[in-house]
């Protein structure tokens, strides 16, 4: 749920105003309200969606934050259940609506199945564990279905069939031609009727506990990812399902790697000696380190790649490359010997010497004797 696009929910592009906005939600709503659909859950869950698209877009501050960073960050925006939904459609249509769907909402809403709300937690892990994956053992406070009652909200045999439907939730009205069959408002469209609430829970069918879980985290995962673990949130009520745990992924910033996708780039100083020189030395991987040779006349800004030495796709699609940047690292302080040594080489130094850049060179040179 948390990972809806409310304009493609609502169907509405990204500069729509809150008129259009208003007027997609209401067509949507009523096509999918479940009044409309009993039983049907497919419809349940589209009204769901419908009811969050429109409370981010109607809230200029959840909006916002949904426009620039793709998320937003208020819990109850994204952990909203059945009840929320109700609540967000009658407040937009007004009370006159569910009455005509059949009354009484206030009383039967309660006893309806309500899945349960999503949890959100952050996971920190570090940069290698990111990339080859790694498991974390969290503790999450939760809510689970009352162990007494099995999350009815009744002491165990005080339910009892309803004695309006006849167990089956639906009551059927004739008006003129046409039948209506609505969910009934006795029992709430569940076709039973409690008579003595669960002493445990107090009629809620949730207890409250900590759960310690752990949690995969594939290889390649990317900073700011969210991981979605099935059925591991709060639990429902009255028999409804369990919500989703969402954990959000924080990855430590690397000593010396950095990542662009699935390749990792590292800078590499070495001596303006060395790279006249050149010299083999070893670098280090995420898993090891490997021999690489700094060819003579290197330059600054040159590179090396190392084929596979990056991170694995979190897809499974290939492995990415590592990439070292040559950084050409010059003396600050010579001794003596040091200057007469380099005036030598500057008085043996002949244009051939830096061939490579003779074109640069002579082109310099006619700007300074221009």
């Amino acid at each position: 749920m948390s990972q809806i696009d409310p304009y493609e929910v609502l169907g509405v592009h990204k500069n729509a105003t809150d008129a259009e906005i208003k007027k997609a939600y209401r067509k949507r709503a009523l096509k999918y309200h479940p009044d409309r659909n009993p039983g049907d859950k497919e419809a349940e869950e589209k009204f769901r969606e419908l009811s969050l698209a429109y409370e981010i877009l109607c809230d200029p501050q959840k909006r916002a934050q949904y426009d620039q960073y793709g998320r937003v960050f208020d819990d109850n925006g994204a952990s909203a259940g059945p009840d929320f939904a109700s609540t967000i459609f009658e407040e937009f249509f007004g009370s006159a609506f569910g009455d005509f769907f059949g009354g009484g909402r206030t009383s039967s809403r309660r006893q309806r199945p309500v899945r349960g709300s999503h949890i959100r937690m952050t996971v920190e892990i570090d940069f290698v564990e990111a990339a080859f994956g790694t498991s974390k053992t969290i503790d999450i406070p939760k809510t689970i279905s009352c162990k007494r009652c099995d999350g009815s909200g009744a002491e165990p045999g005080g339910v009892s069939t309803c004695h309006v439907c006849h167990g089956s939730g639906q009551t059927v009205r004739s008006q003129g031609f046409f039948s209506i069959s609505t969910p009934c408002s006795t029992c709430g469209g569940t076709g039973k009727i409690v008579k003595e609430v669960c002493k445990e829970c107090r009629g809620s069918g949730t207890q409250r506990q900590n759960k310690k879980l752990e949690v995969k985290i594939p290889a390649g995962i990317e900073d700011e990812m969210t991981l979605r673990v099935s059925g591991e949130g709060n639990g429902g009520q009255f028999g409804g399902p369990s919500g989703d745990l969402l954990v959000l992924v924080k990855v430590k910033e690397h000593s010396y790697f950095r990542r662009e996708g699935r390749d990792i780039y590292l800078d590499l100083p070495i001596s303006f000696t060395d790279a006249i020189l050149g010299k083999t030395i070893n670098v280090p991987t995420l898993k090891d380190s490997v021999e690489i040779t700094i060819k003579p006349g290197t330059q600054p800004g040159d590179q090396i790649v190392l084929k596979g030495k990056g991170i694995p796709d979190i897809k499974g699609y290939g492995v990415g490359n590592q990439y070292i940047n040559i950084q050409v690292v010059l003396p600050t302080k010579l001794t003596k010997r040091q200057k007469e040594l380099l005036q030598e080489f500057n008085d043996e130094s002949t244009e051939e010497t830096y061939k490579k850049h003779k074109s640069l060179w002579d082109k310099m040179k006619d700007f300074f004797n221009g």
